[in-house]
């Protein structure tokens, strides 16, 4: 799913394209995109794009009229900057939303539609979809520490919960985490001081440090190449590859369609943390350290 830094890149993008121009038609492909019945979609069409919001991790496109259009990417949703008019062709293409210097063209992989588009009339109806967490990058340290420690969570679900925080998923809270030195399943109610410290510096680091990334790759051009794995990443989709900062094997958890990376040397004092389908299986005999995992791969 595209997060803070992507949501921004795909933004900043939109900003040269669109801001100050005319939406001129809206086409759409697929019934289940569009989640709003009023105002319609129609009434979008001959008004001018007078600012774009990240509203978590959606985009919201501000029009002269007060309308705001709301896109939700979801996993698999992308926007393309194409030729004006280009046709929705295939599938997976579900809207095209045209400008008069091109046409901005939203697609999403796979079978399952969840990606959306919200229209609503007002601001203060846009707050609706706004799930509440703090922006990390107009909060203070005491904000941050107040928000994630509400609640007694573990960090990972703490940092990746859109009403704690906005905009971080399951990619940059590993890359987060790794930054911090701190266990994914460390709860929040026992960090100390020097932790929180910590854990809000590289919270910030890191997303700054992709959203610059992001926005040079693309340079002038338009973000095509939004992904959740990337191989500068220290640690998120780098199972069994080596650390950058200490060289031993990433290790992760997996849950659901999820995993979680980490570094055991860096972030959990060499204790390898279960993983719920393998220490089932291997009850007694699941490895506790590196040590025994290392030992386990050996017979």
């Amino acid at each position: 799913m595209p997060e803070l830094p992507d949501v921004a890149a795909y933004i900043s993008a939109l900003e040269l394209r669109v801001l100050g121009k005319q939406l001129e038609h809206v086409r759409i492909a697929s019934a289940f995109l569009l989640r709003t019945a009023q105002p319609p979609i129609a009434d979008a069409e001959g008004h001018v794009v007078r600012e774009i919001r990240r509203v978590g991790k959606r985009i919201a496109f501000g029009l002269d009229n007060d309308l705001w259009l709301v896109l939700h990417l979801m996993i698999a949703g992308r926007l393309h900057w194409k030729v004006k008019g280009t046709k929705l062709a295939g599938r997976n293409t579900l809207a095209a939303f045209d400008f008069p210097d091109g046409s901005l063209i939203l697609t999403e992989a796979g079978s399952k539609r969840r990606a959306s588009l919200h229209v609503f009339r007002s601001e203060a109806a846009l707050q609706s979809v706004d799930p509440g967490g703090i922006e990390i990058f107009s909060s203070d340290l005491q904000t941050f520490q107040t928000a994630l420690s509400a609640e007694n969570r573990t960090l990972k679900r703490a940092l990746t919960d859109p009403r704690i925080v906005s905009g971080i998923g399951n990619a940059y809270s590993d890359e987060i985490l790794h930054a911090a030195q701190l266990s994914p399943i460390a709860l929040t109610h026992k960090l100390q001081p020097g932790e929180w410290d910590r854990l809000f510096t590289a919270t910030r680091d890191t997303l700054q440090l992709w959203i610059n990334r992001l926005q040079q790759e693309a340079g002038a051009g338009f973000p095509e190449k939004v992904t959740a794995f990337r191989k500068d990443m220290a640690v998120h989709g780098r199972y069994g590859e080596p650390c950058p900062r200490c060289g031993e094997r990433i290790q992760r958890i997996r849950y659901a369609d999820n995993e979680t990376n980490y570094c055991a040397r860096c972030q959990t004092n060499g204790q390898v943390l279960a993983d719920r389908a393998l220490s089932r299986l291997l009850g007694k005999d699941w490895p506790r350290t590196l040590e025994e995992l290392e030992a386990l791969k050996r017979r």
